[in-house]
């Protein structure tokens, strides 16, 4: 395309004549392509416009406005500006990934069509790199490409495919380093970046999405890494259309760019090939001085958080604001500004052409450009497992995910077997017995938010991942589940086994497998429950004091502390006692402890039985429910960690269903609709 900044008068008709098309609706029919031929660029790769672009926030406020553009498949385009202007946001809307309190306005057409990005034909890469700091490279792309090539490809295929990746961006000598992250010496920051790259195009997109690719690297990591992503199409024969967001180029790395989009304020300040930003600067009165970057000198220009002294002359004396108005006025009435538009105008009249066939004619095109699901994913059950084998491998990795919380669980344990030590056989024994049972389930499972850091970081992985469309929710959960299992295992066996035998608690080895399995199922329960706390407070700080809240609540209510009698029946007793999880852990372990053993009786008094047996003291002294055995309260303590997890998962998927609906919903109420604007020589 070649560039020319003559000012030239609008394209007639432009704001004059106006039609909205429905895409959606030009449905080719089955069977009959006979007379019609896509483009290459639509059977090949992905052309993506934009027209009359505008996103505003709650209360009006604009992000973009009337933005217009397009990105064609083996281009590199980079969306520059200050900060705050609208890149992230663009990129976003661009992506689908329109926030809840937004709306957005204008089209965007995938290939001509109004449609959306299916699995497997886009992917995008966040700024911030969310990967598991425990894995090495290899082995992160490896889980990767396994959850995402389809089961028809081979172990051995899907590893190569890997391995090839790897090679791809240069990170062949770190194959085996740990990701690493806090405390945890690994990869260097571009190296970071280049595995979340490797892991977003292994299923060879034909979109590539990059949010800030270049953020917090030295120029020559930022050269290298762009350079790699530049050069994506030679290495795998793939047209594919790569858009990225960029603060501050380098002057080597602006020269990869193909196309370059410049914001202000959410206004177009230039659109059009790189290489002649420069001279359209020039023309307008503001030209790069020699030896300067010419991505600072664009930045500098268009920058109004810092007042310039314009007794330097910077920008011949002219306010920042006044600057970005001539040069968005001159843009607009510019030669290339007019290509744009004629650009969107012919799309449109595709479209045009396409309905009038159908409706006149009666046949259809194959093909035309719309996007075929990619259904090259692996099954339900190998996410599930591939799942279960990485969070295993992290979680016994990390060693403040578990393993630290194990140390602490046996040096509490060892502390209170000390303190409850030959507790005997005594009246006395009673209360002892029941502040044991009472701390072992409420302080000992309450530990178990310690693991809620390392979960959170789990979540945002599962998020970028799910937003990718790596695997669904219900993998993810089960998978969570699954490789916890032995950890939790682990740690009820142990520091359970010195909390029971150093007091000498009731023998048996029944007693003593139902009182582990009872805090194993205690400390399944607050994860679950943490877990559906990160689904509403996703910021860990917040969310241990949210979680520490809910759980201090269900204590006080458990029947111990207060007497389940005694409690208020509004709200505390009903439904709080009977929904804290506490309730049928406390009567569990005292059945399990009381029940079957005899104590003697000091207030017998006259008449009285000189002994008091198990069953009395749980109905005399703790008013407990005794109509059922203590394996009820197990299964009722099963059961809830069983609806918490389901709860959790509906959660998720409710977020992801509703999402869109506010979107759409916030956006039809708060814009005015904006048309299509076609040429009228463009209308058939």
């Amino acid at each position: 395309m070649a560039a020319s900044f003559r000012k030239s008068e609008p394209v007639q008709g432009r704001s004059q004549t106006h039609a909205t098309f429905q895409v959606e609706n030009l449905n080719p029919t089955p069977g009959s392509n006979n007379g019609c031929r896509s483009n290459r660029f639509m059977e090949d790769g992905v052309l993506l416009t934009w027209d009359y672009l505008s996103v505003t926030v709650a209360g009006g406020r604009p992000i973009l406005q009337d933005l217009t553009g397009y990105a064609r498949p083996g281009e590199l385009l980079a969306i520059m500006g200050p900060s705050g202007c609208g890149k992230s946001t663009l990129l976003d809307t661009l992506a689908g990934r329109q926030g809840p309190n937004t709306s957005q306005a204008g089209h965007i057409l995938i290939n001509g069509r109004k449609q959306a990005l299916a699995y497997g034909t886009s992917a995008y890469v966040t700024q911030d790199d969310a990967l598991i700091t425990t894995l090495t490279v290899r082995e992160a792309v490896y889980y990767s490409a396994q959850l995402q090539l389809p089961d028809t490809m081979a172990n051995s295929e899907k590893k190569e495919r890997a391995e090839t990746t790897i090679r791809e961006m240069g990170l062949q000598d770190a194959m085996d380093t740990r990701i690493g992250g806090w405390g945890a010496k690994g990869l260097s920051g571009g190296q970071k970046r280049r595995v979340s790259i490797c892991i977003e195009i292994l299923t060879r997109p034909k979109l590539l999405f990059l949010d800030e690719p270049t953020s917090g690297l030295d120029s020559a990591a930022s050269y290298y890494v762009m350079s790699r992503i530049a050069s994506l199409n030679q290495k795998d024969n793939i047209g594919r259309t790569i858009i990225a967001s960029i603060h501050q180029p380098s002057a080597e790395v602006f020269q990869l760019f193909t196309n370059l989009y410049l914001l202000s304020a959410g206004k177009t300040v230039y659109f059009g090939p790189a290489s002649s930003a420069n001279e359209f600067f020039a023309l307008n009165g503001f030209p790069c001085p020699s030896l300067q970057n010419p991505s600072d000198h664009f930045l500098k220009t268009i920058n109004t958080d810092f007042d310039k002294d314009i007794e330097l002359g910077f920008a011949n004396g002219i306010p920042t604001q006044e600057v970005i108005d001539i040069l968005v006025k001159s843009y607009k009435s510019s030669d290339i500004y007019q290509m744009v538009q004629k650009e969107i105008a012919q799309i449109c009249k595709q479209i045009i052409q396409k309905a009038l066939n159908i409706l006149d004619v009666g046949f259809s095109c194959q093909g035309g450009g719309a996007l075929e699901k990619n259904k090259r994913q692996s099954g339900f059950f190998t996410q599930c497992h591939v799942l279960t084998r990485r969070s295993f491998t992290n979680m016994s990795r990390d060693l403040g995910y578990y393993w630290l919380r194990l140390g602490i669980y046996i040096s509490l344990s060892i502390v209170i077997g000390t303190v409850f030590s030959h507790i005997g056989m005594g009246y006395g024994s009673i209360q002892a017995r029941g502040s044991l049972m009472m701390f072992v389930a409420s302080f000992l499972t309450f530990m178990a938010i310690g693991g809620f850091p390392s979960f959170v970081e789990e979540m945002k992985i599962f998020e970028r991942e799910r937003l990718n469309g790596h695997y669904g929710v219900a993998p993810f959960v089960i998978g969570n589940t699954l490789s916890a299992l032995p950890f939790l295992a682990l740690v009820a066996l142990i520091p359970g086994a010195i909390t029971y035998f150093l007091p000498g608690l009731h023998h048996g080895c029944q007693h003593f497998l139902f009182f582990v399995i009872i805090l194993f199922a205690c400390m399944m329960l607050v994860e679950s429950l943490m877990m559906i706390v990160a689904t509403v407070v996703p910021n860990y700080l917040m969310g241990i004091i949210v979680g520490a809240g809910i759980q201090g609540i269900m204590i006080l209510v458990g029947g111990f502390f207060r007497l389940p009698t005694d409690l208020p029946k509004p709200l505390l007793k009903y439904p709080f006692y009977h929904i804290s999880f506490h309730k049928y852990a406390y009567q569990g372990l005292f059945k399990n402890e009381f029940v079957g053993l005899t104590f003697p009786n000091d207030e017998a008094g006259n008449g009285g039985s000189p002994t008091i047996t198990g069953e009395e003291i749980l109905k005399q002294n703790w008013h407990f429910e005794t109509a059922y055995s203590k394996w009820v309260d197990l299964s009722i303590l099963f059961a809830m960690v069983v609806f918490y997890r389901v709860l959790f998962l509906i959660i998720i998927k409710t977020t992801e269903k509703v999402k869109p609906v506010i979107v759409k919903f916030m956006s039809a109420t708060r814009k005015e609709r904006t048309q299509v604007t076609v040429n009228p020589s463009a209308t058939p």
